[in-house]
């Protein structure tokens, strides 16, 4: 993927949706737990040291699996390395629950689906296509299509 560094870093300062010190162990061979700040903004889980205001890494969250894992763990591995996994660990079950739905629901194609289902039902019971005042026409690239029904 091709990416602007200073526009991630500049994303990776943004106000995070969800932020919290976890346990961490990325997809190498060995890798040992380690505490990051993790940070989910838009699609992008960014992790830190604790000491330092750059990130060590970021995760663009699409085409991904994120998956409980353990007691107080979750997983994320991508479709096409499912190899390749992080491994996160919370403090409690509780947290962790947070994580994976906050998670789940940060991609593109969760909140495409998303307005899908919603301008669907708003055409159902009023008859009109909500997003034809923005000039969005029925058309476009967010029309439903069989396999989204």
């Amino acid at each position: 993927m091709r990416y602007n560094e200073k526009e991630l870093l500049s994303l990776s300062r943004q106000r995070a949706e969800k932020a919290a010190e976890l346990s961490m162990r990325g997809p190498k061979k060995g890798s040992v737990l380690k505490k990051r700040l993790v940070k989910l903004v838009v699609n992008f889980l960014f992790y830190f040291r604790a000491d330092e205001e750059e990130p060590v890494g970021a995760l663009l969250l699409e085409h991904c699996m994120v998956k409980k894992d353990e007691e107080k763990g979750f997983l994320i591995s991508f479709i096409d390395e499912p190899d390749k996994r992080y491994i996160f660990e919370c403090s409690s079950q509780e947290q962790r629950d947070e994580w994976v739905e906050a998670l789940t629901n940060a991609s593109y194609e969760f909140m495409r689906k998303s307005l899908l289902f919603y301008r669907n039902e708003i055409l159902k019971i009023s008859g009109k296509d909500p997003l034809e005042q923005y000039g969005i026409s029925s058309d476009s690239r967010f029309q439903l299509e069989s396999s989204d029904i």
